[in-house]
C-alpha cells in the first residue's frame, strides 16, 4: 500500500490520522491551518522552494502569556520608540530558502509588522512592528502556528543561540571507531595469511566487519543522503549527490562480495571515506568560526564620542565607553548606545534604524537608544549599558544601505559548482561503464574513486577564506570595510575623487587668523557655544581653536550643510558660515578659506584658515596618479588651487565650490562615462556621494559622524596607506584566480590516477581534507604575504 506524506511537513500519515483539504493531505489538523494561513494570505509559493518545507506547529497554549509583561517584553525589545519596537527572535527550525521566504514575508500574515529580516546563519529572525496593532505576544503565536516557534529565556536570553550542535562530532567519532575497528579486522586480509584458523574464521570476521560499518553508513553518513536527497527534490545538482552514490555503491557492491564469498569488499574505505569526509568538514567549520570570530571582533567603528569628565570634554573610542558615562552629542551624530536624555529637549532621527525619517522629540529623563542621530543642538545623556559593537555593526550592514554590486568572485564559484557536478557524474559512470568491460572488480573501485576525488570543496572555499583574511589584516591596519565585497569593488576601482576639508586636510590645530572687528568675551562665549553643536571640520577647528568658556543652553540650532549654522541663546544669537550664508556681508575676496560670523544681525569678521595638508598627500597622489584618474571636489572657494596644483600631479583635477547635491551629480557623471569611482570623503558633507559611488570610504578622525551608506572607515591616520589598500585589495583576487587553478590542478591530477585505476576511494579520502587544506593554508600564507609589500 502506498504511503502519504503530508503536504506541509512531510510526515508520513497513517489512514486513520489522514486530513484532506483542498486535495492534499496533512498529517494533523495544525499543518491544514498552516496551509490555510498561507492560502488566505497568497503564500502558497511558500511549497515551490522545497516540498515539504514545513514544521509541526506546536500547542502552545498559554505557553508565551508572560509576554503581557511590559517589563519582560522591554528586556526582550533591542528598540522601543514611539510606536515602533525591534526585536530579534532565535528560532531553531529556520533550515531552508523556504523558511527565509516565509519569515521575510510576515508582514502579509501579520498586520502591524513592519519589516523582518532572517540572519540564516545565526537562525534569528530581526522584526520591525507597530506597537499599537500587533504585540509581541502575538507575533510570536503567530510564529509558532506556523511551525516557527522562537526560544526565549528570561534567565540568560542569549543561551539559546549560543546552544551548540555536537551532531557533527558525535557522527565523526563513530565513524573513527567503526573505521579503526574495520581496519583492524582487516589486517589478515590484506597481508593474506594462510593460517588455519583464520580461514576458519573468515566469514565470521567479514560479517562483523559489514555490522560495525553500518552505524558509520547509515549515521554518520546520514547528512551526505539528506542533503543529495533534498537536492534532487528542489532540481538542483550539488556536491553531495556524487558523495553520496559512491557511498551507497561501496556499500552495495562490498555487501554483495561478501554474501558471494568474492571477498570483504570495500568496507574499510567505505568508513574512511566518511571518517575522513566529516573530518574535513569540521575543519572547514572551524576555520568559518574562527573567520566569523575575527570578523565581529575587528568590525568596531574607529568613530569617537565626546565624553565629559570633571565638566571637560575629552574624545574616546566607542568601545572605551561604560555605563555611566556622560557624553556630549552634537548635530547629526550617530547616539552610539542606549542612555538617559539629560539636557532639556532633543529631536532624534531614527531612520538609520526603522525607516522612518520623521524626528522624534524628547526631553529630560526620556530614554534615548543606540543608532539615532541627534538634530538640532547638542545634548548630553548618561550612558545606561555599553556600547554594542554587534548592533552598530548591524546598522552599517542593514540592507537599506547595501548598494547593487556585481558579486563577480561567488559568481565564479557558484558557476563552478552548478557544472561541476554534471560533468562529474557523467564522467563516474563512462568511466564506469569503460572498466566493466576491463575489470568488474574494479570498475566500483574506480567509480567511487572518480566520486571523491573530484570534490570542488576546495574550489568553494577559496573566494570565502581569501576574502575574510583580507578583511581581518584590514581590521588590524585600521581599515573597517562593510563586508567582503568591498573588497573586489576596490580592485575594480579606476578613479578617485577625493573631497577636500577634512580628508585631504587634518583638523588638527592649524594657523587661523582673525579678520575683523575684535571679539569681547561675551561674543566668544556665545561663538564657542554655538560652534559646539556643529560637526564641521572647519567648527570643529574653529571650536578648538578659542578658549575655553562658560557653556550656554541653545534655544534653537540650525546647521544647514554646506552653508553654516544658526543659533539662538537667551544671550544672544549667533550666524556663522559661508558669505552668501551671513547675509549681511558680500564678500570681496574669494581667495581663502573662511568662515564669516555674524551675532545679533551684525557682521563683526571672518576667521582664515591655512589648510594644513596631511602629512604624505603628495606621495600618495604620485603614486595613485600612475593607475588612477584622480580628482579632489571641494566646496570651498578656489583660493587653494595655486597651492594644490604645486602639491598634487598635474593630471589631478580641481573643482571647487561644489555644495553637497553637485559632489553626487560629480560621481554620476563620471559613473555615466563607464568609471568605477572610490569616493573618499569626511562622513558628513559627502553622505550622497558616498552612497552614490562604487566605493565610499569615510574618513574619520576624532568625529563621531556616521554615514551608514559608506562601504569602509578608515582612521585619519591611514590616509596616505590608502594605495596600499587598493593594491592589496588588487591582491587579493590575484590569489583568488590562483587558488581556483591550485584546486582545479589538483582536480585534474586526482582524476587522472582515479581514472587509470591508480587511487583507491581510501585514499581518495583522505586526500580530499588535505586539498582543502592546502587551498586555506595558500591563500592566509599569500595573503599575509601580500599585506607586507607596500
Amino acid at each position: 500500500m502506498d504511503t502519504k506524506n503530508c503536504f506541509h511537513c512531510g510526515t508520513e500519515i497513517t489512514p486513520k490520522d489522514e486530513v484532506v483539504f483542498d486535495d492534499k493531505s496533512f498529517c494533523c489538523t495544525g499543518c491544514k491551518t498552516v496551509y490555510e494561513i498561507f492560502s488566505q494570505n497568497d503564500l502558497t509559493c511558500y511549497y515551490d522552494f522545497q516540498n515539504a518545507p514545513g514544521a509541526t506547529p506546536q500547542d502552545i497554549q498559554g505557553k508565551y502569556e508572560f509576554l503581557s509583561n511590559d517589563e519582560i517584553v522591554t528586556k526582550l525589545l533591542e528598540f522601543d520608540e514611539d510606536k515602533t519596537a525591534i526585536v530579534s527572535l532565535y528560532i531553531p527550525h529556520i533550515h531552508c530558502s523556504s523558511c527565509i521566504w516565509i519569515l521575510e514575508n510576515l508582514q502579509k500574515l501579520q498586520k502591524g509588522i513592519i519589516t523582518s529580516q532572517v540572519n540564516f546563519p545565526e537562525k534569528k529572525v530581526r522584526i520591525s512592528f507597530n506597537k499599537t496593532e500587533v504585540s509581541l505576544k502575538d507575533i510570536v503565536y503567530l510564529l509558532s502556528s506556523i511551525g516557527y516557534e522562537p526560544y526565549i529565556s528570561l534567565e540568560n536570553y542569549e543561551a539559546g543561540k549560543e546552544d551548540l550542535d555536537r551532531s557533527l562530532i558525535y557522527k565523526l567519532g563513530i565513524a573513527f571507531f567503526c573505521f579503526g575497528n574495520i581496519m583492524l579486522l582487516s589486517f589478515p586480509e590484506y597481508f593474506e595469511v594462510d593460517e588455519f584458523w583464520i580461514e576458519q574464521y573468515k566469514p565470521f570476521f567479514r560479517w562483523l566487519i559489514f555490522t560495525l560499518s553500518l552505524p558509520s553508513f547509515f549515521y554518520s553518513a546520514s547528512d551526505y543522503y539528506k542533503s543529495a536527497y533534498k537536492s534532487i527534490r528542489s532540481g538542483i545538482l550539488n556536491i553531495d549527490i556524487p558523495i553520496a552514490l559512491g557511498i551507497i555503491v561501496m556499500f552495495v557492491r562490498s555487501t554483495i562480495d561478501i554474501i558471494m564469498v568474492y571477498g570483504q569488499g570495500f568496507f574499510d574505505s567505505l568508513t574512511g571515506l566518511v571518517f575522513f569526509m566529516l573530518l574535513g568538514k569540521l575543519f572547514q567549520q572551524k576555520t568559518y568560526s574562527f573567520l566569523s570570530f575575527e570578523r565581529d571582533y575587528k568590525s568596531y567603528f574607529p568613530i569617537a564620542v565626546t565624553r565629559i569628565n570633571n565638566n571637560k570634554e575629552e574624545q574616546v573610542q566607542v568601545y572605551d565607553i561604560e555605563k555611566g558615562d556622560r557624553l556630549l552629542i552634537r548635530n547629526q551624530e550617530l547616539i552610539p548606545v542606549d542612555g538617559i536624555l539629560i539636557s532639556s529637549k532633543s529631536s532624534i532621527d531614527y531612520s538609520f534604524v526603522t525607516g522612518e525619517e520623521v524626528p522624534i522629540e524628547k526631553k529630560s529623563g526620556d530614554k534615548i537608544f543606540a543608532g539615532g542621530k541627534q538634530l538640532g543642538t547638542t545634548i548630553e545623556m548618561e550612558v545606561l549599558f555599553s556600547v554594542s559593537q554587534s548592533y552598530l555593526t548591524q546598522l552599517w550592514s542593514n540592507d537599506v544601505f547595501q548598494k547593487k554590486i556585481d558579486q563577480k568572485h561567488k559568481t565564479i564559484t557558484d558557476r563552478v559548482s552548478r557544472y561541476f557536478t554534471p560533468i562529474l557524474l557523467l564522467l563516474a559512470i563512462t568511466v564506469l561503464i569503460v572498466w566493466l568491460f576491463i575489470d568488474t572488480y574494479q570498475a566500483f573501485n574506480v567509480f567511487t574513486a572518480v566520486l571523491i576525488v573530484a570534490c570542488p570543496c576546495a574550489l568553494a572555499l577559496t573566494a570565502p577564506f581569501t576574502l575574510g583574511n583580507v578583511l581581518r589584516i584590514m581590521g588590524r591596519k585600521k581599515m573597517y570595510l562593510k563586508n567582503a565585497i568591498v573588497i573586489e569593488q576596490l580592485a575594480k576601482v579606476d578613479t578617485i575623487v577625493f573631497d577636500k576639508t577634512g580628508t585631504i586636510t587634518t583638523n588638527k590645530k592649524t594657523a587661523i587668523i582673525y579678520d575683523g572687528k575684535e571679539l569681547n568675551d561675551f561674543q566668544i562665549t556665545l561663538l564657542k557655544n554655538a560652534l559646539r553643536g556643529s560637526n564641521h571640520p572647519l567648527s570643529r577647528r574653529l571650536y578648538d581653536y578659542l578658549p575655553e568658556v562658560e557653556k550656554l543652553n541653545s534655544i534653537s540650532f540650525e546647521e544647514i550643510t554646506g552653508k553654516g549654522v544658526d543659533a539662538t541663546f537667551n544671550e544672544g544669537k549667533v550666524k556663522f558660515g559661508s558669505s552668501s550664508f551671513v547675509d549681511t556681508f558680500s564678500e570681496t575676496s574669494h581667495k581663502k578659506t573662511k568662515v564669516h560670523i555674524e551675532i545679533d544681525d551684525v557682521y563683526l569678521g571672518n576667521f582664515v584658515f591655512s589648510n594644513q595638508y596631511r602629512e604624505g598627500l603628495s606621495d600618495l597622489f604620485e603614486n595613485l596618479s600612475h593607475q588612477y584618474e584622480l580628482k579632489v571636489l571641494s566646496g570651498d572657494n578656489e583660493g587653494e588651487r595655486p597651492i594644490l596644483e604645486k602639491l598634487l600631479p598635474k593630471n589631478t583635477q580641481l573643482v571647487f565650490n561644489q555644495k553637497p547635491e553637485q559632489k553626487l551629480q560629480f560621481i554620476e557623471e563620471l559613473q555615466k562615462q563607464g568609471k568605477n569611482v572610490m569616493m573618499v570623503g569626511d562622513g558628513l558633507n559627502d553622505a550622497g556621494a558616498l552612497a552614490q559611488s562604487n566605493v565610499g570610504l569615510a574618513i574619520s578622525e576624532n568625529v563621531n559622524v556616521f554615514s551608514p551608506a559608506c562601504d569602509g572607515i578608515m582612521d585619519a591616520s591611514q590616509f596616505q596607506s590608502i594605495s596600499y589598500f587598493l593594491k592589496f585589495s588588487k591582491n587579493a583576487m590575484k590569489t583568488i584566480y590562483m587558488s581556483f587553478g591550485l584546486s582545479l590542478l589538483y582536480n585534474i591530477v586526482g582524476l587522472s590516477f582515479a581514472i587509470t585505476g591508480n587511487l583507491s576511494p581510501l585514499v581518495a579520502a583522505i586526500i580530499m581534507p588535505l586539498s582543502s587544506i592546502t587551498v586555506v593554508s595558500f591563500v592566509t600564507i599569500m595573503s599575509n604575504i601580500y599585506s607586507k609589500k607596500k
